[in-house]
């Protein structure tokens, strides 16, 4: 239960990030471009994350780990699906959330966020194959509830212009989450760091390009501190949370997200919430709740694999060590699963990909 709790922690952090940093981008977009705005956004979280990755690594150095088994490369096999995963979530998704928020109230572009998790689900159960149950299924379901609760305007017709965009931005953060969970297993802040750098600097030399003026050094800043939080910490969290949950159970728990941008938005311009904001509010506790309560189990066989991933020796993690080891755990190296017929609770995370 423990690590069910932890895993699930880690995605509502992420999404709580993510979230708080919608109305964050509605404020600063009366002075910045979408296009630099997000660019400003992911070069915060590369270069953030690039300086942790900087003095971890010195640490690491300083105790004395300079081997390639604590910083293993990234095998060139798998640049494709990152290099997907950048242009669909860290290119294409924010300029389209960008140019929606110009004509989007802030509540409620945090709102329509709520789709990402939506299409994230139907991307990993129908092209992926992940597994789905009649619980995690009323999970989602609820939360999608919830997020309809909030965006519901009694009058409204037609989808307007920035609705459209920001739905489009949904569906390139759903295409770039499933293809991120194939290379989940490698170190997540180095992926963050990747898609925040090169996403940064394309949408920058973009905005540069069209004649936008570059802001004040303060506004600067502001950007990129948010970038860093709401972009790059969140995105390691999602990573993570990926690895150890699945793409289709993170995405639901991404989903609470527009409760977090709401909440601040409406502490950023004061007003009371309106009484469905409470039903909405119940119906995604409840959605969690039938996500947390999940009891998946049966007998199932894991295939031969190799990989390497931070992990601790449990009953996953029975093989011997070809370097000299200190008991350190969690550790990093590369390590073969042998062929494994068992039954336990457990979730389609990196280790439980298999059919049903």
């Amino acid at each position: 239960m423990s690590t069910r709790l932890n895993a699930a922690f880690t995605a509502l952090l992420a999404a709580a990030l993510f979230g708080a940093t919608t109305p964050l981008a509605k404020a600063l977009l009366g002075t910045l471009s979408p296009f630099l705005l997000a660019g400003l956004f992911y070069l915060g979280s590369g270069l953030g994350l690039a300086t942790v990755i900087l003095l971890r690594r010195l640490k690491g150095n300083a105790v004395g780990q300079t081997d390639t088994r604590h910083h293993p490369s990234f095998p060139l096999r798998e640049v494709p699906w990152l290099a997907g995963a950048i242009a669909a979530g860290g290119v294409a998704g924010p300029a389209l959330l960008m140019w929606g928020l110009q004509t989007t109230p802030a509540a409620a572009g945090s709102l329509l966020l709520n789709l990402e998790g939506v299409f994230t689900a139907l991307i990993a159960w129908i092209v992926f194959r992940e597994n789905v149950d009649t619980q995690v299924f009323l999970g989602m379901a609820a939360i999608v509830a919830g997020g309809a609760a909030l965006s519901w305007q009694p009058g409204a017709a037609g989808l307007p212009a920035g609705t459209l965009l920001l739905i489009g931005a949904c569906a390139c953060w759903a295409i770039d989450n499933n293809l991120t969970r194939k290379v989940s297993t490698h170190d997540a802040m180095f992926i963050a760091c990747v898609k925040g750098l090169v996403a940064g600097s394309v949408n920058v030399l973009l905005a540069l390009r069209l004649g936008t003026a570059w802001p004040t050094a303060t506004t600067v800043a502001l950007a990129m501190l948010t970038g860093f939080a709401g972009y790059g910490v969140s995105l390691v969290l999602f990573v993570v949370a990926l690895r150890n949950l699945g793409t289709a159970r993170t995405g639901a728990y991404f989903s609470v997200a527009p409760l977090f941008g709401v909440t601040l938005s409406w502490l950023l311009w004061p007003e009371l919430p309106p009484p469905l904001f409470w039903v909405a509010a119940a119906l995604m506790t409840l959605g969690v709740w039938l996500h947390i309560r999940e009891r998946h189990e049966h007998a199932h066989t894991h295939d031969p694999l190799d990989h390497t991933h931070r992990h601790r020796h449990d009953a996953h993690h029975q093989h011997e060590h070809d370097f000299a080891w200190d008991g350190e755990e969690p550790h990093t190296h590369a390590h073969h699963h042998a062929p494994i017929t068992h039954a336990h609770p457990h979730f389609p995370d990196i280790h439980h990909r298999h059919s049903h």
